[in-house]
């Protein structure tokens, strides 16, 4: 639906191979199914995902602690193959479908355009919180960091440190980018000067209030 915003990925906790009713259905509504295959998570050991999404309970318990996840959402749909219903399989593409239209809808805004219309109330509410204000600071101090430094730098754990990064990148505060399995922030060359001189003018006042957490940093490199 969106190939050009989004990179996709899916696999299972406990694959048994692809129903033959789900190919079917895909093949009615028109998918290509030439080459799928049921995979397993394991193939993605280690790589960086924005969203994790599980489709069931079970996937999002043994999924909710991905290691380099941005964001996790859960999906609770019913699984079609222990339906008596006939049309089990097109309803649940159906559903699974319309809620893939909404997440590209609601996530697929421009990063700059979130950016340079961040209004006063949107900046200081990403700023009330300890862990987001002391990631932009360290960012702004540092220009540029990655996941683990900031994990290092705050004595954080992972699932914590990203769920506020993508916080602050869905608000169009930072901007990342991708090197290998690693993901990189920085502020967003397009944040109104406003409020990227807000960031200066608070670490220049205050330059005990990052020394602990820029000694842990200096201590990993």
């Amino acid at each position: 639906m969106a190939p050009d915003s989004f990179t996709v990925a899916s696999a299972g906790t406990s694959p048994e191979g692809v129903d033959e009713r789900t190919i079917a259905v895909l093949c009615k509504a028109g998918f290509d199914t030439s080459g799928l295959r049921s995979k397993s998570v394991d193939e993605f050991a280690g790589q960086t995902f924005d969203y994790v999404i599980s489709l069931c309970d079970k996937a999002h318990q043994e999924c909710k602690h991905w290691p380099h996840a941005g964001v996790l959402m859960a999906w609770d749909f019913p699984d079609p193959k222990e339906s008596t219903d006939p049309l089990a399989f097109t309803r649940t593409l159906q559903e699974i479908s319309e809620r893939i239209r909404l997440f590209v809808l609601v996530h697929s805004k421009s990063p700059s355009v979130v950016a340079a219309t961040l209004t006063p109330l949107e900046f200081y509410k990403a700023l009330a919180d300890e862990t987001r204000l002391l990631s932009l600071l360290l960012i702004t101090h540092e220009r540029e960091l990655c996941v683990c430094d900031l994990m290092a730098a705050l004595d954080e754990s992972q699932p914590k440190i990203s769920r506020h990064l993508a916080h602050l990148r869905k608000s169009g505060i930072l901007l990342d980018r991708r090197q290998g399995q690693w993901v990189y922030y920085r502020l967003h060359p397009e944040l109104p000067e406003w409020s990227s001189n807000i960031l200066r003018l608070t670490l220049e006042h205050n330059p005990d209030y990052l020394t602990m957490a820029l000694k842990r940093l200096s201590a990993t490199c």
